[in-house]
């Protein structure tokens, strides 16, 4: 978003976004962010809270003066951003899908005016790490099932940023053939009948715990009998931007049978 670059009050409704914009020296910038945006903890403590993701104040927005919101097609609503638009407000509309779209998000927000130190310290190292991962694919896969939701469960689906990312680490998706949601509900049968290989149980947006290793250890799948059941940050797999590299060095540690990273 070239228009974008001469932002000096943002306000960010992406939580990921919130983090790179810091990490990437332009935190100065912001003036306003969601209840969701928690990193870098000491860097938005201070900053005016403009409500939820799915939930913010357009009022309270307006009044923090942004020549630019940064919205995300997934996280934010198609209402919200039509309010703000109608109320004169600039929003820029992200949606990556793919690990590479993220990490090109995380160059074109470094090009709101960050320094060429942050380039080479926080993007080139990120581009280099998915290079290095599309070069030297793994040699062996496994099926994993990664959930997003229980009561009902729901699975990471196709067209997805973390299926793209699961499917890089090596991992085969076995609910990423379900055309119909990006984020299709499953039942326990369904699970067992895929027979996954890896379970990852993120910590967000719902916050599996150890009961959910405990139930799902009891399932007559392969995860289960070889204790390939794993609790990992919710964030490898859904925040795009700084935590890229982290992220495709612990879910392929995970998923091909390597120590955590």
């Amino acid at each position: 978003m070239k228009e974008a670059r001469a932002a000096e009050r943002i306000v960010s409704l992406v939580p990921c976004i919130t983090e790179a914009l810091f990490a990437l020296g332009l935190g100065s910038r912001v003036v306003g962010v969601t209840d969701w945006c928690v990193h870098p903890r000491d860097g938005v403590a201070a900053l005016p809270r403009v409500g939820g993701t799915k939930t913010p104040s357009i009022a309270s927005i307006v009044a923090l003066r942004p020549d630019l919101v940064i919205a995300n097609r997934e996280e934010n609503r198609r209402r919200d951003v039509e309010q703000l638009e109608a109320a004169g407000v600039r929003v820029w509309v992200t949606f990556p899908r793919t690990v590479r779209e993220g990490v090109q998000l995380l160059r074109e927000v470094a090009e709101l005016g960050a320094a060429p130190e942050a380039f080479a310290s926080r993007v080139v190292p990120v581009e280099r790490a998915l290079a290095d991962a599309l070069e030297h694919p793994p040699a062996q896969r496994a099926r994993v099932f990664c959930p997003i939701w229980k009561k009902p469960w729901m699975a990471v689906g196709s067209d997805t940023y973390a299926n793209d990312l699961l499917r890089i680490c090596g991992g085969d998706n076995v609910f990423a053939g379900r055309r119909a949601r990006r984020y299709p509900i499953v039942t326990l049968e369904e699970i067992r009948a895929a027979q996954p290989e890896v379970i990852l149980l993120p910590d967000e947006p719902y916050a599996f715990g150890a009961r959910d290793v405990q139930e799902l250890g009891k399932e007559d799948v392969p995860a289960a009998r070889a204790g390939r059941i794993h609790q990992i940050d919710g964030t490898l797999v859904s925040w795009y931007g700084p935590r890229i590299q982290r992220a495709l060095d612990t879910l392929r540690a995970l998923i091909l049978g390597g120590e955590r990273a």
